[in-house]
């Protein structure tokens, strides 16, 4: 599998020719967007991680094997940018989520520590209202220690999803999730495909 970084966007007119399908990482600053995608790719640093909230601040596009597109997007709810930045942000990320054609599928991450927070529940709603898909995955799984808390934390992912959907859990430390993340991003090549 071969991975290229394309361009980091601050504007609309700079996102890349729609041609090919893409996957958006969406989710809270510092939940590990960066981290699943390169776990995705198998590169360490691809994509930039930090342990700083807020490292995130453009839209960055990734080629995978030149069929598909990686988008990894902002973080919201970090607080410590000032609003008129947290308000740009917001509108580069919504002309994505809305402008784009060739986007199949969004990746909407939770920390599995913390479940579902109102910030996360908003996404979701504005997901569905612009009947964007999405697949929700727990980040951090390796950080629960017990089995009970496996089985709390896979709950309160389960609480707020449409009848018969299920989270995906996810490791970078194990590998956990990558398997079926990468089933579901085949699934939407196959459709892209199909319908061309």
């Amino acid at each position: 599998m071969s991975a290229e970084f394309i361009i980091s966007a601050v504007h609309p007119e700079q996102f890349p020719r729609e041609e090919i399908p893409e996957v958006a990482f969406l989710g809270r600053s510092n939940v590990g967007k960066s981290t699943l995608l390169n776990c995705l790719l198998r590169e360490r640093n691809l994509a930039r991680t930090s342990s700083t909230p807020g490292c995130t601040r453009v839209v960055n596009f990734y080629r995978v094997d030149g069929r598909l597109y990686f988008v990894d997007l902002p973080g919201y709810g970090y607080a410590s940018v000032p609003f008129e930045e947290q308000r740009s942000w917001k509108r580069l990320v919504e002309a994505y989520l809305l402008g784009r054609k060739t986007l199949r599928l969004s990746f909407l991450l939770l920390d599995a520590r913390r479940g579902w927070m109102e910030r996360d529940l908003e996404l979701k709603r504005w997901l569905e209202f612009h009947r964007r898909r999405y697949l929700v995955v727990g980040t951090k799984f390796d950080k629960l220690r017990t089995r009970r808390e496996h089985s709390r934390a896979e709950a309160a992912l389960r609480r707020h999803l449409p009848e018969g959907a299920e989270p995906v859990l996810f490791s970078a430390v194990t590998g956990q999730g990558v398997k079926q993340l990468w089933q579901a991003i085949r699934e939407i090549q196959k459709e892209a495909w199909r319908s061309r």
